[in-house]
C-alpha cells in the first residue's frame, strides 16, 4: 500500500518543486520569462543514444533562446536553485529522520551538535588566515563529523547507546560549540561581518562545482535512509518491541546517526545553518501523508527541496538580498507557532 502512495505523492511534490524551479529562474534583475527557463531547462536534457556502434548524448529539444538569456539561467541562477534544493532536501530529510529516531516532535537536524560543529569549523577558516580550496566548506564538514562523532561516543556505554543519553549529550556539545563560535567572533576581527553571514545560512555564492560536491552525498545517503524507513517505523514502537520485531536496534541505530548526520553536515558546509526546515516540513508532510516512513521520508525531502526554493526566491527578490535562514525563520516559527496552537504538532 505504501509503494503506490510513495509514487502518487513523490509525483506531484517533483512537479510543483519543477514549477517552483521555473518560476524562480525567471525572477531576478534581467527580464526572462517562465516559457523561456523552460526552453533552457528542456534544451539542457540529454538522453543516450548511439551513433553506429558508438554510444553518444543527444538533445531531444532545440527550442530558440538567446545566447545571453541561456547564460543567465544556466550560469547564474541555476546554480543557486539546484543548491538551494539539495540543501532543502537534505535538511528535511535528517529532519524527518531525528523526530523518529528520537521520537521527539521537537528534534532537528542540529540537535546533536551537527550544525553547531559545522559552524566551528566554517568560522574557524573564516576568522584564521587559510586558503585552502572549498575550504570553508570542507572545515564546515569536518566539524560537523566531529561533534557527530563526540556525541555518539560521550553517549555509548557498553555498546549501547540510550537515546535519552545521546540528546542530552547533543544540547551539551550545542551549548559548548555555541561558546567557542561566540569566542571565535570576539577575535574575527574584519572578517566579523563574513562569519555572521555565513551563520545566517545563504545561498548567494553557490556554484556547480558546490553542486557537484553535495549531490552525489546526499544522493547516497537519500538512499541508504530510504532502505532503513520501514525500521524507523519499527523504532517509534519502541526499542523493546523493535528488538522482538527482529530490528538489531544498536545497529540500526548506528545507521541512523550516522546517515542523517552526514547529510546534514553536507548541507551546512555548503549553505550555512539554515534554520527551521528541518523542523517544520516534516511536521507539515506528516500532517497530509501520515507517520509511514516509507511515504513521509521522500515527500518531506521533496517539500524541503521545494520550500528553500521558495523561500531563497523571496531573499533575493526584495530591494536588498537577505540571507535565506532570515526568511525561513521568519516563516518557519510563525507558522510553526500556529500548528502548536492548532494542537497539530503532538507526539509521533
Amino acid at each position: 500500500m505504501s509503494l503506490p502512495r510513495t509514487l502518487i505523492w513523490s509525483s506531484a511534490l517533483s512537479a510543483l518543486l519543477v514549477a517552483v524551479v521555473v518560476v524562480s529562474a525567471a525572477l531576478g534583475y534581467a527580464d526572462i520569462g517562465p516559457l523561456e527557463v523552460a526552453y533552457v531547462l528542456l534544451n539542457a536534457i540529454r538522453l543516450p543514444g548511439l551513433d553506429g556502434t558508438s554510444p553518444v548524448w543527444t538533445r531531444p529539444f532545440h527550442f530558440e533562446v538567446a545566447s545571453s538569456t541561456a547564460l543567465i539561467v544556466r550560469q547564474i541562477r541555476l546554480p543557486r536553485i539546484v543548491l538551494g534544493a539539495i540543501v532543502g532536501f537534505a535538511l528535511a530529510l535528517a529532519g524527518t529522520v531525528m523526530q523518529g529516531f528520537f521520537r521527539n516532535p521537537m528534534a532537528d537536524p542540529s540537535i546533536i551538535g551537527v550544525s553547531s560543529g559545522a559552524a566551528v569549523g566554517a568560522v574557524a577558516f573564516i576568522v584564521l588566515p587559510l586558503s585552502v580550496p572549498f575550504g570553508r566548506a570542507a572545515f564546515a564538514f569536518c566539524g560537523a563529523l566531529v561533534a557527530a562523532f563526540a556525541v555518539y561516543a560521550i553517549a555509548t556505554e557498553g555498546g549501547r547507546t540510550p537515546v535519552a543519553t545521546l540528546l542530552l549529550a547533543g544540547v551539551a556539545l550545542q551549548t559548548f560549540l555555541g561558546a567557542v563560535i561566540s569566542f571565535l567572533l570576539l577575535n574575527a576581527g574584519d572578517n566579523l561581518e563574513t562569519a555572521v553571514y555565513w551563520l545566517m545560512g545563504h545561498l548567494h555564492d553557490s556554484t556547480w562545482g558546490r553542486v557537484r560536491l553535495a549531490l552525489p552525498v546526499v544522493v547516497l545517503l537519500f538512499a541508504i535512509l530510504i532502505a532503513y524507513a520501514r525500521d524507523l517505523n519499527v523504532l517509534l514502537l519502541g526499542e523493546d518491541d523493535a528488538h522482538t520485531l527482529g530490528i538489531e536496534v544498536e545497529r540500526t541505530k548506528r545507521v541512523l546517526l550516522a546517515t542523517s548526520s552526514v547529510v546534514t553536515a553536507a548541507a551546512v558546509a555548503v549553505a550555512g545553518v539554515i534554520g527551521f526546515v528541518g523542523l517544520i516540513v516534516p511536521h507539515m508532510m506528516r500532517l497530509v501523508v501520515g507517520p509511514d516512513h516509507r511515504v513521509l521520508l521522500p515527500t518531506s525531502a521533496l517539500a524541503g527541496a521545494t520550500f528553500l526554493v521558495a523561500t531563497d526566491t523571496v531573499a533575493r527578490s526584495g530591494p536588498a538580498e537577505i540571507p535565506v535562514g532570515i526568511v525561513t525563520a521568519a516563516l518557519g516559527a510563525p507558522f510553526f507557532l500556529y500548528l502548536l496552537r492548532k494542537r497539530e504538532v503532538h507526539a509521533l
